[in-house]
C-alpha cells in the first residue's frame, strides 16, 4: 500500500493506494467526518461490478447512500446528463454536507466532480477511480468538467476531492485496452518530470501488462506523487501545471474530431505525445533518438501513434478552440533536451504544426 498527501491552500487530502480495499471506503469517508446522505455516481459497467460493495460499505459507516449509473463513454460528460444527476440529488434531499462519490474512470470522475462543484455551490467530493488512467491522472488535482460540442472539458471548475481511494486490485477487471490507455498518462509523467520512471516503464512493461500488483502500485504511486507536487505549486494552472498537458493539445483535437467515439482518452494522448515529440524535434529541442524512444515505449504498450481517420485541417480547427489557447496562441508543452525535462512555448511556427499534423494523419 502507499499514501500520497496533496497539500493545498484550499485543503489537504490523501490518496490511498491500497490493494483490495474498495470495501473500506465507508471507513475512510467517516474518517474525514462525512456521514448522512450520499450520492454514488458510476457507469453501468463499473456499477454492476462494484456498486453494491461501495453502497454496503458506506451504509455501514452511517451514510444513506444511493447509486445512479450513467452510460459508459465520453458522451456522458454532458450538461444534459449532469442535469439528471442534479435532479437525483434534489430528490434525495442532499444538502451541502452530503458527499458525491465518483465510482469509475475519468468520465465518471469528471462528471460527478462537476456536479459536486456546482450543486448548492459545492458539496464534498470523493473519488474511487477504477481505471489506471483515473488512478494516475484524472482523480488527482481537482479538474472537473463536461464537454461542449466544440471542445473537450470547456465547461468545468477546479474542485478538489476530500479523499481518493485507488484500489489496485480493481485493475484486474480492467480490459487490456483500458490498461494501455492509462499507461499513456504514466508515460507522460516520465517524459515531463521523471526519467527514472520512464526507464522503469521500459524495463518492466511485461510486468505492467501482466498486472503485477507491486509494479502497478509503484507506477500509480510515482505518478500521483509527480502530479501532487505539481498541483501543490500551481493548483489552477497559471503556468507550471501546464506541463501536465503534454500530448493533450493534439490529443483533445483527435478526440473531438472523432466525436469522442474512436479513441480512448489515453490513446488520443499517445497520438498527441508523438506529435509533441515531433514538434520538439523539428524545433531543435530534442534528438531523433528521444523521439524514437517515446515511440517505442508507446508501441510496447500497444498505443496508437497516428490518427489516420482524421485530416490535418480538421485537427487544426479544433486546436483553435482548445481551452489552453491564450490570446490566440497555443501553449505547447515540448521536450527540452531530454526525457524528464520540458518547456512551455507559444512560438511554434504554423508550418511546423501543419507538418506534424500531416504526419499524424
Amino acid at each position: 500500500m502507499a499514501e500520497v498527501n496533496v497539500d493545498l491552500p484550499t485543503g489537504a487530502y490523501n490518496i490511498h493506494i491500497i490493494p483490495g480495499e474498495i470495501g473500506e471506503i465507508g471507513r475512510l469517508v467517516a474518517g474525514v467526518g462525512l456521514a448522512g446522505k450520499a450520492l454514488v455516481v458510476s457507469d453501468e459497467i463499473v456499477g454492476a461490478l462494484y456498486g453494491e460493495v461501495v453502497l454496503k460499505s458506506l451504509k455501514r459507516a452511517g451514510c444513506e447512500a444511493e447509486l445512479i449509473c450513467v452510460p459508459p463513454g465520453e458522451n456522458s460528460k454532458d450538461l444534459a446528463v449532469a442535469m439528471e444527476l442534479y435532479t437525483k440529488a434534489v430528490m434525495m434531499g442532499l444538502d451541502r454536507h452530503s458527499p458525491v462519490v465518483a465510482l469509475g474512470g475519468g468520465v465518471v470522475g469528471d462528471l460527478a466532480g462537476f456536479v459536486a462543484a456546482t450543486y448548492m455551490r459545492g458539496v464534498p467530493f470523493i473519488q474511487i477511480p477504477t481505471t489506471l488512467l483515473a488512478q494516475v491522472d484524472s482523480s488527482v488535482g481537482g479538474k472537473v468538467a463536461v464537454n461542449h460540442p466544440l471542445g473537450k472539458n470547456l465547461i468545468g471548475a477546479f474542485y478538489q476531492p476530500r479523499l481518493v481511494l485507488a484500489d489496485i486490485n480493481v485493475l484486474n477487471t480492467l480490459p487490456e485496452r483500458e490498461l494501455s490507455a492509462g499507461l499513456a498518462e504514466v508515460v507522460k509523467y516520465g517524459i515531463i518530470a521523471d526519467a527514472a520512471l520512464f526507464k522503469y516503464l521500459q524495463d518492466n512493461y511485461v510486468g505492467i501488462k501482466e498486472k503485477d500488483q507491486a509494479v502497478l502500485t509503484k507506477i500509480v504511486s510515482d505518478s500521483c506523487n509527480i502530479k501532487a507536487r505539481v498541483v501543490e505549486q500551481d493548483e489552477k494552472e497559471s503556468y507550471l501545471r501546464m506541463i501536465l498537458n503534454f500530448g493533450h493539445t493534439i490529443g483533445h483535437a483527435v478526440e473531438a474530431a472523432t466525436e469522442y467515439s474512436r479513441y480512448k482518452h489515453g490513446e488520443a494522448v499517445a497520438i498527441g505525445m508523438h506529435g509533441a515529440a515531433l514538434i520538439s524535434y523539428y524545433m531543435g529541442l530534442c534528438s531523433v533518438q528521444t523521439v524514437d524512444s517515446i515511440k517505442e515505449l508507446l508501441k510496447a504498450f500497444e498505443l496508437p501513434l497516428v490518427a489516420r481517420e482524421c485530416c490535418a485541417d480538421e485537427l487544426s480547427g479544433f486546436l483553435n478552440h482548445d481551452k489552453k489557447n491564450v490570446g490566440g496562441l497555443i501553449n505547447w508543452v515540448l521536450i527540452n533536451n531530454a526525457i524528464g525535462e520540458v518547456v512551455i512555448q507559444s512560438d511554434v511556427p504554423k508550418e511546423v504544426i501543419c507538418r506534424v499534423l500531416s504526419e499524424l494523419t
